[in-house]
């Protein structure tokens, strides 16, 4: 199975202590978002887990510790933007996370980490020519590092409309010179350009839009091939292998007004104070009504065939 840790939080960048707590002890409590009496407990062993998929924008704090996590497949995303701190308040520097990017592609392989560059939004300050500007400046720092971009337009989710109410909707001719663009940079720099859900428009100028997430993206990442069960998309239009997610919403503490995993910053500040780093739950702790259920959890793995 694969088991996602980024699409609800940001692990590796706030709760790494307690993420390796619960690789130790093998096992981890997951609250089901709209039936918090339900959980699911996964097993955190790497004969049923294929694939570890963190989503971060700062990985720092786990990188002294990679080694704990040997004996298990990886994944993982790192998303480096061009927005400031009014954008991404408690976002680190950019400077550092590219070099924390860097060790990490170093540590463990450029075939196991891809480069986000999203949500992409155009204001006046963060216009198209400052985007591809910027966009060129970062791909040559990570040129090497990693094989892949993943791109996508910022979606307007209610949360993200209250929370940053001037943004806009990138309109069909900025996305398509943003694929054109960004594709050409790419290939100088030796980067598939990825887009995640954004339907197949851009596939004209070579941009890949089959997915983030595919089989074929964790099969390079962990050099064999997978058998997955067929299982109903996520999302319309996606191929991505998503689900079995370990975070909790309204816990990321980055601060940046486009989330859409956040309420309010107060409901994030409240989650983070019942954190406890040795509870089996990332946030809080069981109660007396839980329904814990065992996940059920198989390798997808066919032993014999690597691909690379």
């Amino acid at each position: 199975m694969i088991l996602n840790t980024g699409m609800r939080t940001d692990i590796p960048a706030f709760f790494s202590d307690w993420f390796f707590k619960r690789i130790k002890e093998g096992y981890v409590y997951v609250r089901n978002p709209y039936f918090p009496n339900k959980v699911t407990k996964y097993l955190l062993n790497p004969n049923v887990i294929d694939c570890l998929v963190f989503t971060t924008k700062n990985p720092k704090p786990m990188l002294s510790r990679l080694n704990e996590l040997k004996s298990f497949g990886q994944y993982w995303f790192v998303t480096i933007t061009p927005y400031g701190k009014e954008i991404e308040s408690n976002v680190p520097d950019k400077k550092e996370i590219i070099e924390s990017f860097k060790e990490l592609s170093r540590a463990i392989g450029k075939e196991k980490i891809g480069w986000r560059y999203d949500p992409i939004f155009i204001s006046e300050k963060y216009s198209l020519s400052y985007h591809i500007e910027t966009f060129e400046k970062m791909a040559s720092e990570l040129s090497g590092y990693t094989e892949e971009c993943v791109i996508s337009f910022i979606d307007l989710y209610e949360k993200t409309k209250r929370n940053f109410p001037q943004v806009q909707e990138v309109s069909e001719e900025e996305r398509n010179i943003i694929g054109k663009e960004f594709s050409r940079i790419g290939k100088k720099y030796g980067m598939v350009i990825r887009t995640c859900v954004e339907g197949t428009s851009l596939s004209k100028y070579g941009v890949d839009c089959s997915g983030c997430m595919t089989k074929p993206v964790i099969e390079k990442a962990i050099n064999k091939s997978l058998k997955v069960p067929k299982k109903k998309a996520t999302r319309d239009g996606c191929d991505c292998l998503l689900g079995n997610d370990i975070g909790v919403y309204n816990t990321c503490n980055h601060g940046c007004v486009y989330c859409y995993a956040n309420y309010n910053k107060k409901s994030v500040l409240d989650n983070i104070r019942k954190h406890n780093p040795n509870s089996p739950f990332l946030i809080g702790k069981s109660m007396k009504e839980d329904i814990v259920v065992e996940a059920k959890q198989e390798s997808y793995i066919v032993e014999e065939l690597k691909l690379f």
